[in-house]
This record gives structure tokens, C-alpha cells and sequence, in this order.
């Protein structure tokens, strides 16, 4: 065992971390819904820009206490590109090699930010980002990471600045502190694993606040929520990347779910161009599906005369993604109409109908 290593990389992760102030929380007012304020933790604000920046530092401290990261040794991982982001960043500070392995339909932004980390990227064909990862660990006498399986034990979900004591503790000062809904979405599970872990955790305090897991196209998620079938599976991938899975990931846990939400894409490219003129700048696409989900309960609370505070998380911001979700061409190219589905979040924003 090379302690002196161990000392240097757990050092080296420790000081990113004291580096990295904490994201911001942004409130908005939407006049349809009086009561119901609406808020957004801005995980676009990380050194990576991604929410899978927390996630990225868990993984590794995790990797390295429990031994498998060697010095030198090549770093693997299987993602749809927001995970390998944040690890190709970490595994540069600690200078061990890193290969991503990813779908062939990952954008360019994407790729390219992880190489501009000194990531090399592996792109496949259909789902099976896992086997090729492992195989390619394999070869190169290398650690494949395995976020979907580490990435809900990873964190600590009692607290230690995690997303959901960052959330808490950032609402004390609101006029209602408590949310009465946290709405993410899902790729590993790691998250909504996290949130909803804290949220028991501490529910003497945090009692009224439930969870909400929103789900794109393509994925297995909902449907393993709704049956308990771990065995689901999907031909294709999910058209938003970093969220939905083909298949039910080790580290998605729908016991700590209150609920969960279908989103439409054709909802989620909507629902960028809404947020777009709301908060004066471009989101990533899971942003979009996060927000169709907070717009939804926002408005059955309405309706059932609730009131109190919904959070949902900015996961990325947009402009990787200029070549496909803000695309005309793009969405022509997906068959995807977004006016009727633009005009409808629209007046839903507007007027809370």
C-alpha cells in the first residue's frame, strides 16, 4: 500500500473541495402561483459545470479508501458524459489516466470537455457502455469506477455538504423553510438516493418534505418504480442525456421515492425554451424535464389549495448543447414538434391552467 500516495490524493481532493464554494439557490416567482415559490439549485456552477461534480469527488475518495485506485493506474468509466466530466477533472488533479466510455450519440460539447480534462473517450454503439468499460479496464490494468453501481454509497447522505444538506441549510433563511417538494431526475439514482436518505434522516425537521423522481422517454426507471421488475430493459437510451437508464441501475433505489413522473421529451425541449426566457439563460436538457415535473405538482398544489416551497436542481447549463436540444435541425431530425408543447408550459407558467 503507498500511503504517501493515499496522504497526497485524499489531500489533493480535500483542498478541491474547500476550493469549491457552494452552489448557488435561485428563487422564482411565478405570479400563476402564489404561495408556491420555486426554487433551483444551480449544480452548473461547480469547477465542471455539472451536478456530477459532487459525485465525481465522492466516487474517487470512495475508489481510494476502499483501495482500488493505485498511482499510475488508468481510471474507466461507463457514462452517457456528465460523469466522466467531473472524473476526467478529478483524475487530471490527481494525474492518473482516464478513459470514458460512451454512446456514440453523447454531443460533441461533451466530448470535448472531457478531453480538454485530459479524458480519452471510447464511443460505442447501442447500450452496453458497461461490458465495454469493464473489458477496457481490463486491458489497460486499469479501475472501472462504476458509477451505477457506487454512486448511491458513495456519498454521505447524513451530511457533509452533500446536495441535500446544501439544499436545507440554504432554505433556513426563507420566509417557509421546509420544501414540500425536492423534484430531480435520475441516471445513477445517486441523487434522489441522497435526498431521500436525508429527508428520513432528519424528518423530525424535514417531515413535510417529499420526493419527487421525474423520468424521461426511454427509460426503466418509472416502470421498476411502479412493478418492482429489476429485470427491465430498454433497446435504446434516453434521448436527455446524464438521465434515464435502459436498464434498472444498482444504485437507484425507488424505496426512498414518494413519487415518480413520466416526462415527454418533446416536454423537456419545451420546457428549456420557457425556463430560457425565465431565468435569462440556457439550461441542459434534464433542467427541462426537472421543470416540467416542478410545474406539474406546483400546479395540483394550486389546485388543492397548498401551499409552500418546490426545489429542483440546474443539472448543466446549455451551451453544449447547442448542437442538439436548441437545435431547429436537431429537433426536425428527432421528429420532435416542440410549438404545441411550448405553448401549453407556456400558459401553465403564465397563468397556472
Amino acid at each position: 500500500m503507498n500511503h504517501a500516495w493515499i496522504r497526497h490524493a485524499l489531500a489533493t481532493l480535500e483542498a478541491e473541495a474547500a476550493r469549491s464554494a457552494d452552489t448557488h439557490l435561485i428563487r422564482l416567482d411565478l405570479p400563476a402561483f402564489p404561495g408556491i415559490p420555486l426554487y433551483f439549485k444551480d449544480e452548473s456552477v461547480h469547477p465542471t459545470g455539472i451536478l456530477k461534480h459532487r459525485l465525481g469527488r465522492s466516487l474517487f475518495l470512495y475508489a481510494i479508501c476502499n483501495g482500488w485506485l493505485k498511482q499510475d493506474r488508468p481510471v474507466v468509466e461507463a457514462s452517457s458524459g456528465s460523469t466522466a466530466i467531473s472524473e476526467a477533472y478529478f483524475a487530471r488533479l490527481l494525474a492518473l489516466p482516464f478513459f470514458a466510455v460512451m454512446p456514440r450519440r453523447t454531443s460533441k460539447q461533451k466530448i470535448a470537455q472531457i478531453e480538454f480534462f485530459g479524458g480519452m473517450c471510447h464511443l460505442v454503439d447501442g447500450t452496453d457502455v458497461y461490458g465495454a468499460a469493464q473489458q477496457l479496464a481490463r486491458e489497460r490494468n486499469g479501475h472501472y469506477m462504476d458509477q451505477f453501481t457506487y454512486a448511491e454509497r458513495a456519498t454521505d447522505w447524513r451530511g457533509n455538504n452533500n446536495i441535500a444538506e446544501s439544499i436545507f441549510r440554504q432554505m433556513q433563511r426563507e420566509p417557509d423553510p421546509v420544501p414540500r417538494w425536492i423534484v430531480v431526475s435520475a441516471g445513477t439514482g445517486g441523487t434522489s438516493a441522497t435526498l431521500g436518505r436525508y429527508i428520513r434522516y432528519g424528518c423530525a425537521q424535514r417531515g413535510e418534505t417529499r420526493l419527487a423522481v421525474v423520468d424521461p422517454e426511454n427509460s426503466v426507471f418509472l416502470d421498476y418504480y411502479e412493478t418492482g421488475d429489476a429485470t427491465l430493459t430498454l433497446a435504446c437510451g434516453s434521448r436527455i442525456e446524464g438521465i434515464g437508464r435502459p436498464r434498472v441501475e444498482p444504485s437507484f433505489l425507488p424505496s426512498v421515492i414518494d413519487r415518480m413522473i413520466r416526462v415527454a421529451d418533446v416536454d423537456s425541449m419545451a420546457a428549456l425554451r420557457v425556463l430560457e426566457k425565465l431565468l435569462g439563460r440556457r439550461c441542459g436538457g434534464s433542467t427541462g424535464t426537472n421543470f416540467v415535473g416542478a410545474l406539474q405538482l406546483m400546479r395540483e398544489m394550486k389546485a388543492a389549495g397548498e401551499k409552500g416551497p418546490v426545489v429542483t436542481l440546474i443539472c448543466d447549463g446549455g451551451d453544449r448543447y447547442a448542437g442538439s436540444y436548441y437545435s431547429d435541425e436537431w429537433l426536425a431530425t428527432e421528429h420532435l414538434d416542440v410549438a404545441p408543447a411550448l405553448a401549453r408550459l407556456q400558459r401553465l407558467a403564465n397563468t397556472g391552467g
